[in-house]
């Protein structure tokens, strides 16, 4: 293996264990478990829920693999706090959601070859990816995975 085949398959693999610890996690938590909030005055599980698949479907723009799958969570999940949109999707379809998103990001993500991760992403211009390389794809990984370790984190104060 490269150098780069071996840092992209670092950070792809702890990727992928996020996604499966928080879908572990998100399998034993009941739809009623996540409608509570995971402290008080706090966020609920259904708002964190919508909330990674929203971000991860930003993740498809960025990363220029297509469109997003979900755009109507943006609203509820992105640009609003919880609780102040009305109406927002049911825990069971936002669990459809997650495991078709998971699968198709998944399919995406094994489809790109260890170079292509380490071009720019969509939110860089070609200016400044010139200035600073580091602002690509495999970057993007790295920063939603941190994301989804935080509020997976946070859903386990459900238990």
């Amino acid at each position: 293996m490269t150098a780069i085949e071996i840092f992209v398959k670092m950070i792809l693999d702890r990727w992928n264990g996020s996604i499966k610890n928080c879908d572990a996690l998100l399998n034993s938590l009941s739809d009623e478990t996540l409608q509570r909030e995971i402290a008080p005055n706090k966020n609920r599980g259904i708002y964190l829920l919508g909330h990674l698949i929203a971000v991860h479907d930003d993740m498809l723009i960025l990363l220029d693999l297509g469109e997003k799958l979900y755009p109507q969570l943006y609203e509820p999940f992105l640009k609003s706090p919880d609780k102040t949109v009305t109406e927002i999707p049911s825990v069971t379809e936002l669990r459809i959601f997650w495991n078709n998103q998971c699968e198709v990001l998944k399919q995406k993500f094994d489809d790109l070859k260890p170079e292509e991760w380490l071009t720019k992403h969509t939110a860089v211009s070609a200016e400044d990816f010139a200035k600073e390389p580091n602002r690509n794809k495999l970057n993007i990984i790295l920063t939603r995975t941190t994301h989804l370790a935080y509020h997976t984190g946070q859903l386990v104060l459900l238990k």
